[in-house]
């Protein structure tokens, strides 16, 4: 999942942005507010992680702002406000769920994956597309009952492409859910995961639209 953390705390957000990639994210982090209009205007994250206390906005003005645009990315509040008000005022003007500092990083991970399958419309913590069983919290998978050893970037694409089984992804837009602004992919990197991902399933797992990208075919219920 990529997720967009914005935060002013340069040592808070060092830490979240190592402690969140080392759970599995792929997070770009931004320490002003402004910015982050454009950036999911433009781009498309599982979440915000939103400070309210910034430089050049309040998060909650901004948060307020993206909704009325229409944006309807899921929003994890992360801030030192803990009054009552605050926190009613937070959820009333967008937010999916709103965690006061400090925080235990464990809660933090829980919490966005519940926001995230809420906003997949998932009740389970496993996900099963077919003879494969995703479990997001561990990023571990199976094939028809059997462990599958895969890399973290075999995993999160994975994940995406199953998540959104029907929808084609472009290959810019698996690098960016995987690598992000400051990671850099290798040239064919994509396709060699996905080439490992139809090694160790099944070769029509992930079905290459010519000139589009690529799809994992959504299932008949």
């Amino acid at each position: 999942m990529r997720v967009l953390l914005v935060e002013d705390d340069l040592m808070l957000g060092d830490g979240l942005v190592d402690a969140l990639r080392g759970s599995g994210y792929t997070v770009d982090w931004l320490t002003r507010g402004l910015p982050t209009l454009d950036a999911l205007k433009n781009e498309e994250f599982a979440a915000l992680i939103l400070d309210l206390n910034l430089p050049d906005i309040d998060g909650q003005q901004l948060l307020l702002r993206l909704r009325k645009a229409g944006n309807r990315v899921p929003v994890l509040i992360l801030t030192a406000r803990d009054d009552l008000n605050d926190r009613v005022r937070g959820l009333d003007g967008g937010a999916d769920d709103y965690l006061v500092k400090p925080f235990a990083l464990q809660e933090l991970n829980a919490r966005l994956r519940a926001l995230v399958r809420r906003s997949q419309g998932q009740a389970q913590a496993r996900v099963q597309h077919g003879d494969i069983e995703l479990c997001p919290d561990s990023h571990q998978a199976s094939y028809r009952g059997e462990p599958v050893k895969l890399t973290p970037h075999e995993y999160k694409l994975l994940q995406e492409l199953v998540f959104n089984a029907g929808r084609v992804f472009s290959k810019e837009q698996l690098e960016q859910r995987l690598y992000g602004w400051e990671q850099t992919a290798g040239g064919n990197a994509v396709e060699v995961h996905i080439h490992h991902l139809r090694r160790k399933f099944y070769p029509d797992l992930i079905r290459n639209i010519r000139g589009v990208g690529y799809i994992v075919e959504r299932l008949a219920t």
